[in-house]
């Protein structure tokens, strides 16, 4: 069974939070295995210590939709504390803020991604800390794709933005832990971290795996399955490609009024796109793009988590849906408060991927000639790796 770091930390609390004032940067997923909320159980382990929390994108509840929707701060109706909002009028902790406490506990679900914010949010609270001299714990949680596998090109220097600070792939196989270690080490964060780590998780584990109950991080992540396809589907996120939200299986689902079923299957039939299955559908969302309007697009099933290849799988699919029909279109900035780079780059990680996929450039081709950065990126996270 896997106890996970929050779980560990209250079996066993480490000396160095003697007598120290805690925040918790937390949101409504932070549970341990029967439901009970990181803030309930540390505010009835510490009692007056925990002085404070901290939440990320979408709010303290994932309530908010979408990017660049902004959560205020609050207090929390259940402790008391203040409640301080860390995707609204500021990303990293201020002074003000921090000087609640003297140990931030993070405690987050993260769907490793390399553009899911909650790593940026941590990693802007490891400058906070280095910055105003407290310390950081990470209470640390399963990868829900794995610690195996990676996947993608590295994130160029040029594309650095809130959903990508450092040179990682889109699929990196890291915890959150793990990644804080790593950005600590790599970026010179000089700050004191320490990592609760769990028990009994396994790198080769899927969260299916694990036992362990999921709680959506955000709105529009209701499962581990949309968890998995994620690395590949966020990319319609910068197009006028229906993502499926305002649907009940957001990134599972892709499409748009102007696509055909057999043209896009026709058009990906080269390249193997193993562990899926795409299943034509036509579905109208509610909410966000082509609300009320009838999609013709997929369900993409993931048959074989093990051998599935995200990323790839909806690259190919950008690169034949931008081939086949005048009506796509990519989506102009802002996007994460980025005001002139275009959304594809930011999200790819790279400006001469989406000309490249335009010009009919083979995916696989595009993999092979990043396969020495990932390689290399493998070496480099391997001194980081804590199971």
């Amino acid at each position: 069974m896997i106890s996970l770091g929050l779980e560990r930390l209250l079996q066993n609390p480490p000396a160095r939070l003697q007598n120290k004032r805690l925040g918790l940067l937390c949101n409504q997923a932070s549970t341990d295995r029967r439901f009970r909320h990181s803030r309930d159980l540390l505010s009835r382990a510490y009692g007056e210590r925990l002085t404070c929390l901290f939440s990320p994108q979408h709010g303290f509840f994932a309530e908010k939709q979408d990017n660049m929707i902004e959560s205020a701060h609050m207090t929390d109706a259940v402790t008391g504390l203040p409640l301080f909002s860390l995707y609204g009028e500021v990303r990293k902790p201020t002074p003000e803020m921090l000087e609640h406490c003297d140990v931030l506990l993070v405690d987050l679900v993260d769907v490793g991604t390399r553009v899911y914010t909650f790593l940026y949010t941590l990693a802007y609270c490891l400058e906070a800390a280095a910055e105003q001299g407290k310390e950081v714990v990470v209470l640390d949680r399963p990868n829900p794709l794995g610690g195996a596998a990676m996947e993608g090109n590295l994130l160029r220097p040029s594309c650095r933005s809130f959903v990508g600070l450092y040179p990682i792939p889109m699929r990196h196989g890291m915890t959150l832990g793990e990644l804080a270690m790593m950005i600590k080490g790599e970026f010179a964060i000089d700050c004191s971290l320490e990592v609760v780590t769990m028990d009994g998780w396994r790198r080769e584990m899927l969260f299916a795996d694990t036992g362990l109950p999921w709680v959506f991080p955000s709105p529009n992540m209701p499962t581990p399955q949309t968890a998995l396809v994620y690395p590949g589907q966020v990319i319609w996120e910068a197009t006028n490609i229906s993502e499926g939200r305002g649907t009940t299986l957001p990134f599972e689902l892709f499409g748009a009024p102007f696509i055909d079923h057999q043209e896009v299957l026709a058009a990906i039939a080269g390249p193997p796109l193993p562990g899926c299955h795409l299943r034509p559908l036509v579905f109208e969302p509610v909410a966000g793009k082509w609300a009320g309007e009838p999609c013709v697009g997929f369900q993409l099933h993931v048959t074989d988590p093990a051998n599935f290849l995200p990323y790839r799988t909806t690259l190919v699919l950008l690169q034949a849906l931008a081939r086949l029909y005048p009506g796509f279109a990519l989506k102009a900035p802002p996007y994460e408060y980025e005001y002139e780079t275009m959304p594809i780059h930011l999200i790819l990680g790279e400006e001469n991927i989406w000309p490249r996929l335009l010009a009919g450039e083979p995916v696989l081709e595009m993999e092979a000639g990043w396969q020495g950065e990932l390689d290399d990126f493998a070496r480099l996270r391997r001194r980081y790796l804590l199971y």
